[in-house]
Order: C-alpha cells, then sequence, then structure tokens
C-alpha cells in the first residue's frame, strides 16, 4: 500500500515531534486511501507522555462527529518515539484498534514512517507498512 504526503504537511508533524523531543507527541490525520490530507495536532493525555501516548478523546471525538456531519475524513493518527525507531512497538500494537483499519504514522530521529493497523498484519500481528509517497 501506499499514501501520498505532501512534503509541507510531512515537515509540519516532523516539527511538531521535534518541539517536545522528551515526550510522545500525536495527532489526527484526515485525507482519504490515496493522501494524507491534513494533520492536527491533539495533546498526549496518557499518564506517562514520556513513554506512551494517547489522543486526547475530545479530540478524537470531534472529528468522528465532523466526518460524520460530512467534513473530513478521519484516516488515522501520529505520534513520536522520542526514544526509540518509527517502527511500531509492542505497547503500539496492544493500544491499537486493528478492526478501525486507520493510519499510523511514526516519527522519530526526524524521520517518518507510516503503518495501518489491521488484524493479521505482519508486524505484532497488527500492522503492515505503509509507503509514504512525498511530494511538493
Amino acid at each position: 500500500m501506499k499514501i501520498a504526503i505532501a512534503r509541507r504537511l510531512l515537515a509540519q508533524i516532523i516539527d511538531h515531534a521535534a518541539a517536545d523531543p522528551e515526550k510522545e507527541v500525536c495527532g489526527l490525520l484526515f485525507g482519504d486511501g490515496a493522501e494524507i490530507a491534513a494533520a492536527r495536532p491533539a495533546a498526549n493525555v496518557h499518564p506517562d507522555p514520556a513513554s506512551f501516548f494517547e489522543v486526547d478523546p475530545v479530540a478524537l471525538f470531534a472529528a468522528l462527529r465532523g466526518e460524520r456531519a460530512g467534513g473530513e475524513r478521519l484516516i488515522g493518527h501520529y505520534h513520536s518515539h522520542p526514544r526509540g525507531p518509527a517502527f511500531p512497538s509492542v505497547e503500539d500494537a496492544a493500544a491499537a484498534d486493528p478492526s478501525a483499519d486507520r493510519l499510523w504514522l511514526i516519527v522519530a530521529g526526524g524521520e517518518a514512517t507510516c503503518f495501518r493497523a489491521h488484524r493479521g498484519g505482519e508486524i505484532h500481528d497488527c500492522f503492515d507498512r505503509v509507503t509514504l509517497s512525498v511530494h511538493d
């Protein structure tokens, strides 16, 4: 699978992670099956944000309500790994809802990788790699 993303949007997500390098930052991704068209930062409300993330449920529910009302389609989220690679951790797999079939864009060390969470994925039985096609 491949998904497109504008270079400026990807840089915005990477910059968000770099702005708070000691914590996992997170946000929501909007678009369609072909492109990530928008990203919105969200608060990480996990009690241990240095090691884990949990997207603020207020932001998540607002995005879902907006989608139901005909707004932007929520296709996934992003988060950072301050002390690990841009690769899904076992903890990420435990937190994922594979039935939602959403994108997981992970930022670490100034790079970003993308995965799709679904049942039976090749990584942790939960994720498959998605190629990011970066464009201007």
